[in-house]
């Protein structure tokens, strides 16, 4: 067992709180106006997103002090916890119906989104197993296909949901370790196809999904169905500019832009504090990706690193498609953007996560 570093990472605690804080200023600016007129209360959502971010940020400075070799020994626990409460979504009277995505299990006043805890539970179990089998990883069937199997077993249970967003998430994350674990690349080319041909057949077997692709090519040829949410997008990130309308002052979030304080907040953000405002927030991820990626390639262990690599490769594949969505790179698939988006399960599973991760900085050394 390495010997602990006496402080976490500083830089990465104050990219942390930063970024939380942006979010918390953009969800009530992005809400306000909805909240006020569903709830009365302007209030209503950035006080949740509070509780949240409060409960969250305990959460991750008491899992910054826990060992990380901790998460290796109850891996299997977690994984197997995530996929009960998986299959439990699915039961009609447990899960609860939302956008047409049976994805969340309320608990009182609150929900959970089991499909978010099952990301984080697959890199701590991929981490293990990965860190104690790297030598079969070269193998397609005694180390590949095995790993494969269980991950894309997650996916399905999420597809199920369905949710193609968060076990899109989910599979790049685990793709990503598994490479770095040493897996061949020929292996990985096979799998791509497959992959590909798979993913296609997944859009083809939902009509709603072809029509986000065809509205993703041209959202004008539907502006009132299904190209409404990007053309409003865009309306709000254009009259940004440089400098933006300034705080407060979107004119999406009057009912043009559904629901603007969730997966579409960085559109808002855009709007109000300009390519300036939007560059920073961007630049705030690169940083943390940065220090991610010294905390792995300092970690004193391979299990430290895969999980490390894990965590940053999740939030940055979360950031990534949320800001192609926004901007219209991408079709629209449902994905939050970390620490910024509306949404109590999001929030706590990155915090949490960051917690680790700034565990794994204690022992690295940077």
């Amino acid at each position: 067992m390495p010997m602990k570093k006496s402080a976490p990472d500083f830089v990465l605690v104050m990219i942390i709180l930063s970024l939380l804080s942006l979010g918390l200023i953009m969800v009530y600016s992005a809400s306000a106006i909805w909240a006020d007129y569903h709830f009365e209360d302007s209030f209503y959502f950035a006080k949740r997103q509070l509780l949240f971010a409060v409960v969250g940020v305990i959460a991750m400075f008491f899992i910054m002090n826990i060992d990380y070799w901790t998460w290796r020994t109850w891996s299997k626990v977690i994984l197997i916890i995530c996929f009960v409460l998986l299959i439990a979504v699915l039961i009609p009277g447990i899960g609860n119906v939302r956008n047409g995505s049976r994805s969340w299990i309320g608990i009182g006043a609150f929900s959970i989104q089991p499909s978010e805890f099952m990301k984080l539970a697959m890199i701590i179990f991929l981490a293990k197993y990965l860190s104690v089998n790297q030598k079969k990883i070269t193998s397609f069937k005694k180390g590949l296909l095995p790993t494969l199997t269980l991950v894309f077993t997650a996916f399905g249970l999420i597809m199920l949901q369905p949710d193609l967003g968060t076990g899109t998430v989910m599979i790049g994350t685990c793709i990503i370790m598994i490479f770095i674990s040493g897996a061949r690349i020929l292996h990985f080319v096979g799998l791509g196809l497959l992959g590909v041909a798979g993913f296609v057949a997944l859009i083809a077997s939902a009509p709603y999904r072809i029509k986000r692709i065809t509205a993703f090519m041209d959202p004008w040829q539907d502006p009132q169905g299904d190209g409404f949410q990007i053309i409003q997008s865009l309306f709000a990130i254009g009259p940004g500019g440089l400098f933006g309308l300034g705080l407060g002052q979107s004119r999406q979030k009057f009912f043009y832009l559904p629901e603007p304080q969730t997966d579409f907040i960085f559109a808002i953000l855009a709007e109000e504090l300009g390519f300036i405002g939007g560059s920073l927030v961007l630049l705030l991820f690169a940083l943390l990706l940065w220090r991610g990626i010294r905390i792995a390639l300092n970690a004193p262990d391979l299990y430290g690193s895969l999980l490390a690599v894990g965590i940053i490769s999740m939030i940055a594949i979360q950031v990534m498609i949320n800001i192609g969505v926004v901007t219209g790179l991408i079709p629209v698939t449902g994905i939050t953007l970390p620490f910024f988006s509306y949404g109590g399960s999001s929030l706590t599973l990155m915090l949490i996560a960051v917690g680790i991760l700034l565990n794994i900085s204690r022992y690295s050394r940077i």
